[in-house]
Parts: structure tokens; sequence; C-alpha cells
């Protein structure tokens, strides 16, 4: 085999193990979406095990939050709508985790090795900042309204009532809890839940 065509085979390798990035072809389907990606399944079986988050209120943050893209970022700010000037937020990855709040989790639980484009350590990242919102503010980890508003407004903006100015993000909130509910129904009905 000649020295290029090694090459060659060697960077598509690469490139095949790289992330997959991209969402689920079906983003309205829970069971399209697990018999898809059955690794995106397994990471939060066991986040529903280790924090007790079910995995349809994940689901239904991910979507909300990324449509389940890893490498998902905030959109840029522009001045005079053609200078860029950096992104909206420091939100990153398949949860949209803020910088500040990725470093806690690390530092308490996740490790310095893990990373927000790897559904496995998003996942735990979800159940851990929902934990807490359920030790902190008694907001059940079924109710992905009050989650979604707690993950989006963090706990204390939640225990301040924040979200209450908001009516855009309300409206987001309910529909969180819609799409929770839609999900947790086509999980039963396939078997997967």
């Amino acid at each position: 085999m000649s020295r290029g065509l090694r090459a060659l085979g060697f960077c598509l390798l690469v490139a095949a193990c790289g992330g997959n990035y991209s969402a689920p072809r079906d983003l309205d389907n829970a069971c399209a979406i697990v018999s898809e990606r059955p690794r995106y399944h397994r990471a939060m079986k066991r986040t529903e095990r280790k924090w007790g988050v079910p995995v349809y209120v994940q689901m239904a943050t991910f979507y909300q939050e990324s449509k389940f893209i890893g490498d998902a970022r905030t959109p840029y700010r522009f001045v005079l709508d053609v200078i860029p000037m950096g992104r909206q937020s420091s939100a990153y990855g398949y949860a949209q985790a803020l910088d500040a709040t990725w470093d806690e989790y690390r530092d308490e639980e996740g490790g310095r090795g893990a990373k927000r484009d790897r559904i496995e350590d998003a996942t735990d990242f979800m159940g851990w900042y929902m934990d807490k919102s359920y030790e902190a503010l008694g907001i059940s980890k079924a109710d992905a309204r009050a989650q979604y508003l707690a993950y989006h407004e963090g706990r204390t903006g939640y225990a301040r009532g924040s979200y209450n100015a908001k009516p855009w993000l309300l409206r987001v909130s309910s529909q969180v809890a819609a799409r929770s509910d839609t999900y947790r129904d086509q999980l039963l009905a396939c078997g997967k839940l």
C-alpha cells in the first residue's frame, strides 16, 4: 500500500472516530432518538440511576438547550449589526452549561477530564444540577417545568422568582414540560422507559 493511501486511510479513520455533533433525525420522537443514538439512552439511564432525574426530563431539557447538538454554542453579539463582539454567553455543548457552572461540576463531581460535548458527561452534569435544585429548592426531579426554570435562571434566580418577569421563559418552560410528557409517553409505548 502506498504511503499516500495509508495517510488517507488514517485521516478517514480519525475523522470517523470524531464526535457526532449533528442532531438526531426525528427530534419529536423519543423512541427514534434512542434508537438512532443508543449511546444517548445509555448515558441518560445511567444518570437516572445515579441522580434520579427521569430520562424524559433530561431529553426535554437537551432538546430545548441544544437540540441534542454536542457542540452547540450561543449566537454572536454584534455592534451596529456587523461587528462581532463575542458570544451571548459561555454556554456550550449538549447541556449548554456555562463555564463557571461547568467548572463547579468538574470540581465537585465530574473530574478534570469531563467535557461538555460528550453526552455521558453532559447527562451527568444535568443530573447533578437538577439534584442540587431538588436539595436546595425542593423541586421534584420529575417536574420538567420547574427544573428547567431553575436550570435556566440558576437556583438563586429561581428562588427570587426572576422568571416571573420573563413571559417568554414561562412559555418555553411550559413547552419543555409538554415535551417531557410526550417523550415519557413515547418511551413507555416503545418499552424504553
